[in-house]
């Protein structure tokens, strides 16, 4: 089966899957920023506007470099493990004083991080339109809710409930012909399913696609933060 010939796909050349808009270009699903060297193949693309990707672009950096400086309690380079993060922040001090600045501590004396939210949240709901529009069709108005947590601080019972992907049952079939109606009969168009997720890059970046109760888009960045968008 090649997926450039599923019909799903007809539907995302003429418009922007962000805006609507028309598409100039084309985004990598996920952006390569929250991806390490080399690459995955045949990484997915949806169409887009050069307006779009530009506007995404610098909040996209924000985001990589601030999860990483999270995970790694530092924003020193020597101590990160991305090399791409290290070589971000060494050629962005004014990123690298900013992301020190969101360092806090409590009154236990444990770090904390104070994220510009509104950035983070701008480019989950980016990425989860993006899966979307891959895997079933564009969803261009606001989700119903946009959630984030670490997945160490999540309490046993709802950290089950977030890995449930449901694997080897169905429902509810996808739509007929999308990527996920036939990731869900077992013949996913490429490379990356794997026991119900979608990864990407091992360790760095997978996601889950499902209509069956409403859309609903889950991902998973560098194994460390956990994200819902949902929309009705």
């Amino acid at each position: 089966m090649d997926p450039r010939h599923l019909f799903i796909d007809e539907r995302l050349t003429g418009a922007c899957v962000y805006c609507g808009g028309s598409p100039d270009t084309r985004d990598h699903v996920p952006s390569k920023v929250f991806l390490d060297e080399p690459y995955p193949p045949q990484l997915p693309v949806v169409a887009a506007c050069n307006k779009c990707n530009s506007d995404f672009s610098k909040h996209e950096q924000y985001f990589s470099c601030f999860l990483e400086c999270v995970i790694c309690g530092s924003t020193d380079a020597a101590k990160l493990h991305r090399p791409k993060i290290k070589r971000v922040l060494d050629k962005n001090p004014k990123l690298r004083s900013q992301i020190e600045a969101a360092k806090v501590e409590n009154d236990a004396g444990r770090l904390m991080w104070q994220p510009e939210i509104e950035r983070i949240e701008k480019i989950i709901l980016k990425l989860a339109r993006s899966h979307a529009a891959y895997e079933l069709y564009p969803k261009l108005e606001e989700p119903v809710e946009v959630t984030l947590a670490p997945l160490t601080e999540l309490p046993d019972q709802d950290k089950e409930v977030f890995e449930d992907v449901r694997i080897g049952t169905i429902d509810l079939l996808p739509e007929i012909g999308s990527r996920a109606f036939h990731r869900a009969l077992g013949k996913g168009p490429d490379q990356f399913l794997k026991d119900g997720w979608i990864v990407v890059q091992p360790g760095r970046y997978r996601y889950f696609v499902t209509e069956t109760e409403g859309l609903l888009v889950k991902l998973v960045l560098s194994e460390y933060l956990a994200c819902m968008v949902s929309w009705e």
